[in-house]
């Protein structure tokens, strides 16, 4: 039991470790993409976890049960980062729901399409954002006269990410009321490519 409520209390301290190192991470650094600064800041605050795991209280633990916990609080760290601020930052539910509560708590289901394309994707600077975590994470290159290009990095995740909607997203996905296996292969009723292409 004196082992379990060590391992626990051990956690709670990474975690209000990895808030405390994301909040000064944000507030003093310079960020290019969210994810990998709730990443870094959820490793940079493993570094004093491991040092207090040495520290006399956890004498208690084994090495193994020692290793464990900093597996746990390592696996802790990434799921608070991709579940708190990244998706905050990226989730277009967030935003509907934000919105909704800007414009006093209700918008006709009928504007919901007008709303994203003039208020959402403007406000939050989608393509910008996307454009810069891309660039970042090395998927594509942005050519001196505009054009914008995969990089070979980029052509291998999007034929994983193809494949894995195609086989592994579900057939029967309810959508607006409706089952329907749309987004499993959402370009199948693309329209012809407009003149944005780069020649």
């Amino acid at each position: 039991m004196k082992k379990f409520v060590l391992s626990v209390a051990g956690l709670l301290a990474y975690v209000i470790l990895a808030v405390s190192t994301y909040y000064l991470y944000i507030h003093y650094r310079r960020v290019d993409v969210v994810f990998y600064s709730a990443i870094a800041a959820a490793l940079i605050a493993l570094i004093p976890y491991s040092l207090l795991l040495c520290a006399t209280p956890f004498k208690a633990l084994t090495s193994f049960e020692k290793l464990q916990s900093v597996a746990i609080a390592a696996l802790t760290g990434y799921a608070l980062a991709i579940s708190v601020p990244t998706v905050i930052d990226r989730s277009l539910s967030f935003y509907l729901i934000e919105k909704l509560q800007q414009r006093g708590g209700g918008i006709q289901r009928a504007k919901i399409d007008q709303v994203f394309k003039d208020e959402y994707v403007r406000e939050h600077r989608l393509m910008d954002i996307r454009l810069t975590e891309q660039v970042a994470s090395g998927t594509i290159v942005i050519r001196p006269d505009g054009c914008i290009k995969l990089t070979e990095r980029g052509q291998f995740l999007s034929t994983a990410s193809r494949f894995f909607r195609r086989h592994f997203l579900p057939k029967e996905r309810l959508i607006n009321g409706a089952y329907t296996d749309d987004l499993v292969d959402p370009f199948a009723h693309s329209a012809p490519a407009p003149d944005y292409l780069c020649r």
